[in-house]
């Protein structure tokens, strides 16, 4: 049943999680309830794709179809129950009448809690095998030992899966959650399905399964399976054993990736589109270790780390304390020992490398972190805030963390796992209130934080004052240094289009390629004069018989003034440069150029020999004049050395 509006998918197919101590009747219940056995490998070839490996289904009385995950034996429980959690609505916690609470069902209360489960139905399951009074008991003690969780609350059903007892109750307490319950899964956003199964099926080939945590695929959409970084298209989908076109957040589904094979790709890997994650070795994230962990976690020491449906080994860099004992939490950098890609807010749990024990768990606060060093004050508060944050304050602070440039929107979606839509929502609203300023080319968007914008406009700013009282004779520096020196990391069009924004800001002032501060005005001096005056006087009266700069005397006038006001009038478009040391009017090479296109208006065709004869110099002058001539492209080399014809 869909009900869609702004995005979302209001939830109406449920994904439903068993947890419980081993033998206390999990399987059995499923079966009582779906009338299936989850256990079905051979028939689930023969009838094509669907989803039965631990996993099964049945449609309430309202027509919505409900899922079951079923996490049989102990050691798969870990593996599996992490897998599966990340799409749960609702967990079911097995409890035998005749037995009770027993070690392995507080370890899955725990996980589950901070695996962040929060919506349960306590079943206490076998109590035909008991008489009244004990019933009464184990249920005073059940709800006991549920104070303090999240399940103290739930409810708590009497059930028999061998006679059937309580069945029906049970599903009307299914139901009723069904149709009360307001969760809404996010159909809009970016897709990711993250792969418990990979197999083979004759004609189809390559298939995997799991639950698609958030947006929705459709048939022939082309995605891609992370880490491997391979293109993967959609051929066909399945929901529950059917067909159909598209599969939506929440769902259990099954896809078959025709250009795939099956050992290309493999269980914890994701599927999500392209560019949208990036591959990580490192997490920062806040890990809460268990009240009843039998263990401290130490500093370095190497885990187990279970998130999604991926598994992997790694160390704990403890950011803030020396250890964490149980029931206590700390900010914690993982370093790991594969690529991984997940996303910030996704759930996680840890058990230490040997003995293979439970320590605890948490959530992700940035997927694709720096690598930090430990007890730094500025780190631990920059987590807290990531902790606490809202979508917009996590862009911010990705925004804010580019040291001397800029981060892309495509860039963004792949460290947060969220839309380019949703990121250019949050970055208008950053924008609006002066926090973030973006700049958009045609393949995307760069944006800078306000605080990176206000240092590198001081650094720039400051530089050009030094320069101007250093060189007052020169327009500025040249862009190319500045995007060098300040801002190399950032593409040139990027750059180009910050300038821009300086110069709109009244920060800046620009002449051609040259930048300076808005108030800097190049000083004409007495100085400045006598070299203009005296270029002038030399230049003219040589005509073509050029002067190099080095024979003409300025008196007390320095070198390096010389030089910058020479490179101004250059600028001024009063004087060219002929060759090294060698300057001229620039009149004169535009009365040397109408010589050039007279003649080659003639016949297209110029020598050295006859434009020397009409320039009334020597050779080697008239060469001079013929390769500035190239140089601007009035004319190009044909023939032997001499020869030119008109560009």
């Amino acid at each position: 049943m869909k009900i869609e509006g702004k995005g979302f998918w209001k939830m109406k197919n449920m994904i439903i999680g068993t947890a419980g101590h081993i033998d206390h009747g999990k399987t059995s219940l499923v079966k009582a309830l779906t009338g299936r056995n989850t256990d079905r490998w051979e028939e689930e070839q023969r009838r094509g794709i669907t989803i039965d490996l631990g996993f099964t289904y049945f449609d309430l009385k309202s027509g919505d179809r409900v899922g079951i995950i079923d996490v049989p034996g102990h050691e798969k429980f870990i593996d599996n129950m992490v897998a599966g959690v990340v799409g749960m609505d609702l967990v079911i916690l097995v409890i035998a009448a005749d037995e009770g609470i027993m070690p392995q069902t507080r370890e899955h209360m725990d996980i589950l809690g901070e695996l962040g489960v929060t919506n349960s139905i306590v079943v206490l399951n076998k109590c035909d095998l008991v008489d009244e009074e004990w019933l009464e008991l184990v249920e005073e003690e059940v709800k006991e030992e549920l104070k303090g969780t999240f399940l103290e609350n739930a409810p708590i059903l009497k059930v028999s899966a061998h006679t059937g007892e309580g069945i029906e109750e049970l599903k009307e307490k299914i139901e009723e959650y069904s149709q009360k319950e307001e969760v809404q899964k996010e159909t809009g956003s970016v897709p990711r399905l993250p792969i418990d199964r990979v197999f083979t099926i004759s004609g189809f080939g390559t298939v995997i399964t799991g639950t698609l945590l958030s947006g929705r695929i459709r048939k022939e959409d082309v995605l891609m399976i992370y880490p491997e970084g391979k293109e993967c298209r959609i051929r066909s989908i399945q929901v529950h054993g059917r067909d159909v076109e598209e599969c939506f957040a929440g769902q259990r589904v099954a896809i078959n990736l025709p250009n795939i094979k099956k050992n290309e790709i493999k269980r914890g890997s994701m599927i999500a589109p392209k560019d949208n994650m990036k591959n990580t070795m490192m997490l920062d994230v806040k890990l809460n270790v268990l009240p009843a962990s039998k263990h401290i976690l130490y500093n370095n020491s190497r885990l187990h780390l279970y998130i999604g449906t991926k598994q992997v080994l790694c160390r704990a860099v403890l950011l803030d304390k020396e250890e964490v004992w149980p029931a206590e939490s700390s900010y914690v950098q993982f370093r790991l020992e594969e690529e991984i890609a997940v996303s910030r807010g996704d759930r996680f749990l840890v058990r230490f490398y040997s003995p293979v024990d439970t320590i605890g768990g948490g959530v992700i606060l940035d997927a694709n972190p720096t690598k930090k060093k430990r007890f730094q004050q500025e780190v631990i508060e920059d987590l807290k805030r990531k902790e606490s944050g809202s979508a917009g304050d996590i862009i911010e602070m990705q925004i804010k963390s580019q040291k001397d440039t800029m981060v892309s929107l495509t860039e963004l979606a792949r460290r947060t796992s969220m839309s380019p839509a949703e990121i250019s929502k949050e970055v208008e609203s950053l924008k609006e209130d002066g926090a973030v300023l973006s700049f958009s080319t045609e393949k995307d968007s760069y944006l800078m934080h306000h605080t990176k914008h206000e240092v590198c406009t001081q650094k720039i700013v400051t530089a050009l004052k030094e320069y101007h009282s250093c060189h007052p004779y020169r327009f500025g520096i040249n862009k190319a240094q500045i995007h060098t020196t300040y801002m190399k990391d950032v593409a040139r069009n990027v750059f180009d289009l910050y300038v821009e924004l300086l110069e709109e800001e009244g920060l800046i002032g620009r002449r051609n390629e040259y930048i300076r501060t808005a108030a800097f005005e190049v000083s004409k001096d007495e100085t400045y004069r006598t070299v203009e005056g005296k270029a002038e006087e030399i230049f003219k009266k040589a005509r073509f018989e050029f002067v190099k700069l080095s024979e003409v005397s300025f008196g007390s006038i320095g070198a390096g003034e010389l030089e910058d006001i020479i490179a101004t009038l250059m600028e001024e478009g009063v004087l060219v440069k002929v060759a090294d040391d060698t300057f001229t009017l620039t009149s004169l090479m535009d009365e040397a150029k109408g010589y050039v296109l007279e003649k080659l208006a003639e016949e297209n065709l110029i020598t050295i020999a006859e434009l020397r004869d009409l320039l009334g110099t020597n050779r080697k002058n008239a060469k001079q004049v013929m390769e500035y001539m190239d140089s601007i492209k009035v004319t190009k080399k044909v023939g032997g050395e001499s020869e030119r014809v008109g560009f």
